[in-house]
């Protein structure tokens, strides 16, 4: 049966109506979707989820020999990771022990020396005292002629000679009395500086052991047994996964009402947009991405080339969310900002330093350790004698600068 031109160009135009009204229907209801919800919201899918890499490096010189973990496992704070040989850090502890052991007796020696100098002082003062008053006495007597001028001549010769070694003895007591005074055998600076040679061996000796300075899952594990390691090579790194978040990177043309407090909505692509976590924006970046690439872009040229800058966004995520499920730095998202809400200034920032991975104490007890046993070495080598303090064999101020006898006229 033959259909005739006009029901063809009706049928069409009927069928054109009807899409032309889907299409405007489909539009009102974006329209009316975007006006009521999507103006208020700021999307986008150039976000990823980020959070602390801690990592663990090596803080003394050794051959790897025991590695305790293997990546993915989770480890606590404190637990030991990985061993070195330890046979040179002990065998260095032990040469700081026995310098420090040597020098507590040689400073004990320094304070018997100082003793043994006190009665040499105090010997020829005495003998100086007697000598002195022979002179006197020959003098008295030479008028007379009961002594004769050859037996004051010697007694002067004599006490000449004791007040040159009596002078002697009191700068050799000056010697030593520079090297003691104003301390005492623990506290002398040589036995200090010994003391704190013992500490820096005994800490090389403890960093032979490496402990997780905080607690989180491994990853990126480098160390094998044999391996010989120096301060500051990467071993290993944690990753806490309780404490994340998302950096979005938003366009500069979308940042005008991007507030600090504002929340948000992530869905990541691990899980699908079934389930979406929680957000707050703790902060905005104090700069684009470029000003912190390893090779700024250098706009002073001539073939500049405008290109829209992306700023980085911290968007904190709920921790009972992330407990429920678990997420992993990396991770790519589609998140959502409430830019309707006030907020705070832009230059304000929710962002805390709070977390575990923030601070460790596993090396807090190390010091306290090294003190004690450099302190029991110390004590082992110390023999307590009594003594008078520095400046108690002082003479009196006569024989400091002894003056000569005053010779008679006959």
């Amino acid at each position: 049966m033959k259909v005739h031109p006009r029901t063809i160009r009706a049928r069409r135009n009927r069928r054109l109506s009807w899409v032309i009204s889907a299409l405007l229907a489909a539009a009102l209801a974006y329209a009316g979707y975007w006006w009521l919800h999507g103006r208020h919201r700021l999307v986008t899918d150039n976000a990823f989820v980020t959070g602390n890499l801690i990592p663990v490096e090596a803080d003394a010189t050794g051959v790897v020999t025991q590695v305790l973990t293997e990546e993915t496992r989770y480890v606590n704070k404190g637990d030991l990771l990985i061993r070195l040989d330890e046979h040179r850090a002990q065998a260095a502890l032990g040469r700081a022990g026995g310098d420090l052991g040597r020098t507590v007796r040689g400073i004990g020696a320094l304070f018997a020396t100082r003793r043994q100098l006190c009665q040499k002082l105090s010997t020829r003062a005495a003998q100086l005292a007697r000598v002195r008053h022979d002179v006197a006495r020959y003098r008295q007597a030479i008028p007379s002629g009961s002594v004769s001028e050859q037996v004051l001549q010697n007694a002067e010769d004599q006490m000449a000679g004791l007040e040159a070694e009596w002078r002697e003895a009191v700068a050799e007591l000056r010697s030593v009395e520079a090297k003691v005074e104003g301390t005492d055998r623990v506290a002398h600076p040589e036995v200090e500086a010994a003391k704190q040679r013992y500490v820096e061996a005994y800490l090389e000796f403890s960093r032979q052991q490496i402990r997780a300075p905080v607690s989180g899952y491994v990853a990126q594990r480098k160390a094998q047994v044999g391996d010989r390691v120096h301060p500051g090579e990467l071993l290993l790194v944690l990753v806490p996964l309780d404490h994340l978040w998302v950096e979005a990177n938003l366009r500069e043309t979308e940042m005008k009402r991007v507030r600090p407090g504002q929340t948000a909505e992530v869905s990541v692509d691990l899980y699908g947009t079934r389930h979406r976590y929680r957000g707050t924006v703790e902060g905005i970046m104090p700069g684009t991405g470029s000003v912190f690439a390893l090779l700024p872009p250098d706009n002073a040229t001539g073939n500049f080339i405008h290109i829209v800058q992306r700023v980085p966004v911290r968007i904190a995520l709920h921790r009972d969310d992330l407990l429920k499920q678990p997420l992993r730095p990396g991770l790519s998202t589609v998140t959502s900002i409430r830019v309707d809400e006030a907020g705070m200034p832009a230059n304000d920032s929710l962002a805390a330093a709070g977390g575990q991975e923030y601070a460790t104490d596993v090396f807090d007890g190390e010091l306290d350790a090294a003190h004690r046993q450099a302190a029991a070495i110390v004590a082992a080598n110390l023999r307590q004698d009594n003594e008078p303090p520095p400046g108690a064999c002082e003479t009196t101020p006569a024989l400091t600068n002894p003056p000569a006898a005053p010779r008679a006229k006959p």
